[in-house]
């Protein structure tokens, strides 16, 4: 079994901002694998199924971004899976937009959603799979730029970056992470 996160906020409000692109990308893959995210639970939303010929659990955690961790640590705890059993999906400032990046630990960057799950499952070794959004404009508030759609430029290769994700998972689940690393990391650092 495989536990498969997506980051970002619930609600309408920030459904296609920058931040949510690893709830966009968990929920495409939920659709290409038949895996219904209609499960209430682990603090969020979530769905069973074979991925890739693997087992998962895909989850959106609901508690918003900056303590993701709880819902993490519950599914896990629940679950009986280990880090080694956890792919997180999520944005990266410092990436340029459309680049992704696929890595096992690490610091979390500023990422309060990856530091928030660091800390509480009391490592960072668990694969990431990273999505390039760009850093603000100077002077332009990090959080402001995080929390606002994406702009009509960015949706050229949201739709590319979104597809690579997603075929990246399944990579990763049918294959190796070494595997989808070799595959798909992008240079947009």
């Amino acid at each position: 079994m495989k536990l498969i996160v997506g980051l970002g906020n619930p609600g309408p409000r920030y459904a296609y901002t920058r931040h949510n692109i690893g709830f966009m990308v968990a929920e495409r893959l939920a659709v290409d694998c038949g895996i219904a995210l209609k499960r209430q639970g682990y603090q969020g939303i979530y769905g069973v199924g074979r991925c890739a010929e693997t087992e998962a659990t895909i989850l959106l955690p609901q508690t918003f971004m900056n303590v993701s961790g709880t819902s993490v640590l519950s599914a896990c705890k629940s679950l009986g899976l280990s880090p080694g059993d956890l792919i997180v999906i999520h944005d990266d400032l410092d990436l340029s937009p459309g680049a992704l990046r696929i890595k096992i630990g690490g610091g979390h960057g500023g990422h309060n959603g990856i530091r928030s799950i660091s800390a509480l499952l009391g490592t960072s070794d668990y694969l990431r799979v990273k999505l390039g959004i760009g850093r603000p404009l100077p002077g332009r508030d990090v959080a402001d730029y995080v929390l606002n759609n994406f702009s009509d430029q960015e949706k050229d290769c949201l739709e590319r970056l979104i597809s690579s994700a997603t075929d990246a998972v399944k990579v990763i689940l049918r294959e190796s992470a070494a595997a989808a690393m070799n595959r798909f990391n992008s240079n947009g650092s």
